[in-house]
């Protein structure tokens, strides 16, 4: 059980199979620095390139196909005083009438004070001129190389995980990607100092972070899309548009984590989820939509 620090010299806008940029053992903590989605790095200058470079891959000894790789968030700080949002909703999230309403979108700098815990705009409208918003640091993006040697854009996201913008993915949270390659190929960027849920103005609080992270290896376990795990909850995460599609995928994958793991059968647990499920719409920006599925552990 080695801790790893890791500043990344390239970045990729894919994630796929790509060349490891550091072997690690299962039971290892790295400490590695990301930029923001823009490709901006702690010190303003941009090493990387839209959309959402990746650091990594992270090569996971005894991760193989058919393994589940768990990735424990432990702790995500900030590594700049600045970040940056767009100014107005999505055109996809509104009625097809009001588009033509919104202001075009200009991309925005916000403030972040971390000690003080919150951040503001910079140049706020005089309605918003004394708001802040408290941090709540997020992963936007992260996973694990797909299946068949793919590599998919970070704009977008599957089953390996990807650009799935939920803002549960904070500090504290366990979260278990399937493993399609050796290795498993673990990756992982844009945070977000803050975001609402669906990501509806198409980005959080965008800005570049330190993300310190433990990996465990569950040997032959089959999942089919990413789970996650808190102190009080469990969740399953679907990506995929439309939206009824992400909601099925993430329904599917808690029903069959209930009988696989909790001992139900699929009338037992359609019984449960019909009372326990609580539904987040993780994000309706990206080309595919992010549907989270929680059940509070004290239904288990």
């Amino acid at each position: 059980m080695t801790y790893h620090t890791f500043i990344p010299e390239h970045y990729h806008n894919t994630i796929g199979w790509h060349e490891p940029v550091m072997f690690i053992d299962d039971g290892d903590t790295v400490c590695a620095e990301t930029a923001d989605a823009h490709g901006f790095d702690r010190h303003g200058n941009q090493p990387g390139g839209r959309p959402n470079p990746m650091t990594g891959p992270f090569y996971v000894r005894g991760a193989d196909p058919g393994d589940v790789l768990k990735v424990a968030i432990n702790r995500i700080s900030m590594t700049r005083s600045s970040g940056w949002t767009f100014s107005t909703l999505a055109a996809n999230v509104v009625d097809p009438a009001v588009v033509r309403r919104l202001p075009a979108p200009e991309k925005v700098l916000w403030i972040i004070d971390s000690d003080g815990g919150v951040a503001r705009l910079a140049e706020p409208p005089p309605r918003l001129a004394d708001w802040t918003v408290p941090l709540d640091p997020m992963i936007g993006c992260f996973g694990v190389a797909p299946a068949l040697g793919q590599a998919w854009s970070t704009a977008t996201s599957g089953p390996y995980g990807g650009n799935m913008d939920y803002r549960g993915f904070r500090a504290g949270v366990e979260v278990m990607f399937p493993v399609a390659a050796p290795g498993a190929l673990f990756f992982l960027g844009d945070v977000h100092a803050a975001q609402g849920d669906g990501e509806i103005v198409g980005t959080g609080i965008e800005t570049s972070a330190e993300v310190e992270f433990t990996v465990a290896v569950i040997k032959r376990k089959q999942i089919g899309w990413p789970r996650g795990e808190t102190p009080d909850e469990i969740f399953a995460i679907g990506n995929a548009r439309p939206l009824d599609q992400a909601l099925q995928h993430a329904t599917t994958e808690m029903l069959d984590w209930l009988i696989a793991d909790h001992g139900h059968d699929a009338v037992s647990a359609s019984h449960l989820m019909g009372m326990a499920v609580r539904y987040d719409v993780a994000n309706v920006f990206n080309p595919n939509y992010s549907v989270a599925c929680r059940i509070a552990k004290a239904w288990l």
